[in-house]
């Protein structure tokens, strides 16, 4: 029989100094035997049968391996590198074709282990290329299955099945390791090539020679099976080193996604998208696989998360990606007047872009002013790294920061700008408001419990499934998210219990217990501590630490929670302060908010840096509570305030020097109307309303 690849097979086993069979490769040890055979397909005669030890870097052999294998470090201490092996692997194969008058051949192994988890990862650690035969090669278990439909399902192949299924000798004791491997392979082929299966081999497995970029589409469908997650990556990873990591499974075109932070910079995960759940399988065996002296950990992912990362919509940002293979160079702190010359003459002659400006994408918000980054292909590996050599080089004024990217960073910078509002509705309030009825308990009784160690993606509804059969215990509207100054999730919470026993029970059973795959520390405190921690302090084993915009004397005075002036009230549409998703009735004649500040501190020094709770949110309906829009319209009403007609119309202004004055503004908004009839302070407030707004360097405008 002919097989339309090739006309011969070269039928290769192989061990290495750790674990065998199904996890071969799974603990990245190296290969010490390689056994191998050719086969001439058509006249059904073999090769010389060669058996080769090999010299790893770490002979300590494995107990599985000693007992398998039969082979001893001293043994092996006298055996040649690995790359020395290879060369006489092609030498000897190439002479065993020429007595078989044959020219051409492929690889067949039994399983994918050997090629795709073994050869390839650890030549590419060792930095030496392998020959273009081990790209291509026939997976036995694969064909058998074909051939005999009726036999186990390919998992569950090893050769001892298929030689039982075809009633061939089993004896492994008569032979050598490996020596019997092969051999039993041979027979099994000539077996398949018979009369009565005339099995034809045509369709080889491949393994890709190098990853290719390319944009992915949020339109796109993505198997969920095709996906894991890495973490732990180095920060300067880039989507080729992840590739190689990977080496000898086949990866998606443009389907390694490096992760960003909020702040756009890479946080040492990526999500990488396989061609089938075959290779995403064999991917998760290489979890805590080493890069360099890191481990990487491999964890399954959906294709949801993928598209989130790697997924874009925009045409300017796929017709950039469009030209393929190209290295993609990252570019930050270019001066916002930079042009395209700008940029061509800064990389220089020794870096040719792409296509010219064409290649050239620069990053813009939604009203097209530029972020500062840009991003440059380069047509192969030596212009991109001639162009990473001026990383901090000076263009204009200042220094440039050049980085390898990615076409799904591409998308992720590009979604996350384009989808930044051009001005922000409302501006982030000073002071949380909540609703009078559900104030912050003070005072020294101790009935309430601090949660430390939250998994940032907790919610409300996870720390009340945690806290089990205990969350009938907790006081109405009592759960309180603590946020950190950017408005995220800092880890901590704290929880009112209906009593001091409450919060003691739940103290000791809660604590250390583990929510998602972290433990969460519980923590017994007064409402007196709890306020503290809100306003900014610290509460640890030392001690309670004063927060730091409150001075000495205030800090002893702090004991009850203040009414915002009515007048602050009214600066703020209950709809921007805290979502509605389940909103009470409304009463006619609610009292003024409250604010988790107390009165003289608000007099002080109000500190951004302080951490802000969420709205304090109820067990039995885990929502946010919206403050009752009739509170902000009775403080209005009482001192003569207008509510704002409309979203947009409040406009916050950031960034102004501290001796700027009322007409210095009222200049700068010169041909734009404003509140009428009122240059004291562009809004009439209180004075203690406007010791509140006016300590940020910042105003506030009708």
């Amino acid at each position: 029989m002919t097989a339309s690849h090739s006309d011969s097979l070269v039928v290769l086993f192989g061990a290495t100094a750790g674990a065998y069979g199904a996890k071969l490769g799974s603990d990245e040890r190296e290969l010490i035997l390689l056994v191998w055979q050719v086969v001439d397909l058509r006249s059904k005669k073999v090769g010389t049968l060669h058996k080769s030890l090999v010299k790893a870097d770490n002979l300590d052999l494995s107990d599985q391996c000693r007992e398998v294998s039969g082979l001893t470090p001293e043994g092996l201490g006298k055996a040649e590198p690995l790359d020395r092996v290879l060369q006489q692997f092609s030498q000897l194969v190439s002479s065993d074709l020429k007595v078989l008058g044959r020219s051409s051949y492929t690889l067949c192994s039994d399983g994918q282990l050997l090629i795709r988890q073994v050869l390839h990862p650890e030549t590419s650690k060792k930095n030496f290329l392998l020959s273009d035969c081990f790209y291509s090669f026939y997976d036995l278990r694969k064909e058998f299955h074909t051939c005999y439909p009726s036999s186990a399902a390919v998992k569950d192949q090893t050769i001892k099945t298929m030689a039982e299924y075809l009633g061939l000798g089993t004896d492994e004791a008569e032979e050598d390791f490996g020596v019997w491997q092969v051999k039993t392979m041979v027979a099994i082929i000539f077996s398949m090539l018979s009369e009565g299966c005339n099995h034809v081999f045509t369709e080889p497995e491949t393994v890709k020679y190098k990853y290719e970029t390319g944009p992915c589409s949020k339109s796109e469908t993505v198997d969920s099976e095709t996906v894991i997650r890495a973490r732990g990556l180095p920060w300067q990873s880039s989507d080729q080193d992840i590739a190689r990591f990977f080496k000898g499974l086949n990866i998606a075109k443009g389907g390694v996604a490096l992760c960003l932070n909020s702040q756009g910079r890479r946080n040492g995960e990526a999500l990488v998208r396989f061609v089938n759940s075959e290779q995403r399988d064999l991917a998760l065996e290489r979890h805590k696989h080493h890069m360099g002296s890191r481990y990487i950990e491999v964890y399954k992912a959906t294709g949801e998360e993928f598209l989130k990362i790697a997924g874009g919509t925009s045409n300017e940002v796929a017709q950039f990606l469009s030209k393929e293979n190209q290295v993609i160079i990252r570019m930050r702190g270019l001066p916002f007047t930079a042009t395209q010359e700008d940029v061509l003459g800064f990389l220089g002659q020794e870096c040719p872009v792409t296509g010219g400006k064409e290649g050239l994408l620069f990053v813009k918000y939604p009203d097209g002013r530029p972020t500062g980054d840009a991003f440059v292909l380069f047509s192969c590996e030596e212009y991109a790294q001639n162009a990473l050599k001026k990383h901090k080089e000076i263009l204009g004024k200042r220094y440039i920061e050049l980085f390898r990217s990615t076409a799904a960073e591409v998308q992720q910078v590009l979604n996350r700008y384009m989808s930044t509002p051009l001005i922000p509705t409302l501006p982030t309030p000073i002071i949380p408001v909540i609703p009078s009825p559900y104030t912050i308990a003070t005072g020294s009784i101790r009935d309430c419990v601090r949660l430390r160690g939250l998994p940032y993606t907790a919610g409300i509804d996870d720390i009340l499934e945690f806290m089990g059969d205990a969350t009938g215990d907790i006081k109405p509207h009592g759960v309180h998210m603590v946020l950190n100054q950017q408005g995220r999730p800092s880890g901590d919470a704290f929880i009112q219990m209906k009593s001091a026993d409450k919060a003691f029970m739940v103290a000791q059973k809660c604590h250390k217990k583990m929510m998602k795959d972290r433990y969460v520390e519980v923590f017994q405190c007064s409402g007196e501590e709890m306020n503290f921690v809100l306003m900014g302090g610290t509460l640890n084993r030392s001690g309670l630490s004063p927060p730091p915009c409150l001075s000495p004397p205030a800090y002893a005075a702090f004991q009850t929670a203040a009414v915002i002036p009515a007048e602050a009230a009214a600066l703020y549409q209950p709809q921007a302060l805290l979502p509605t998703t389940r909103t009470p009735q409304a009463s006619a004649a609610a009292p003024p908010a409250v604010t988790y500040y107390p009165a003289q501190a608000a007099q002080l020094y109000m500190n951004y840096t302080a951490y802000y709770p969420s709205p304090p949110v109820s067990p039995t309906t885990v929502g946010y509570i919206a403050a009752p829009p009739g509170a902000v319209a009775a403080a209005a009403t009482a001192t003569h305030t207008p509510i704002l007609p409309q979203p947009g119309a409040l406009v916050r202004m950031q960034g102004l020097p501290y001796n700027t004055g009322m007409k210095e503004i009222l200049s700068f908004f010169q041909g734009y109307q404003y509140a009428p009839d009122d240059y004291n302070g562009l809004i009439q407030l209180s004075d203690q309303a406007r010791s509140v707004l006016q300590a940020p360097k910042e105003w506030v405008c009708l």
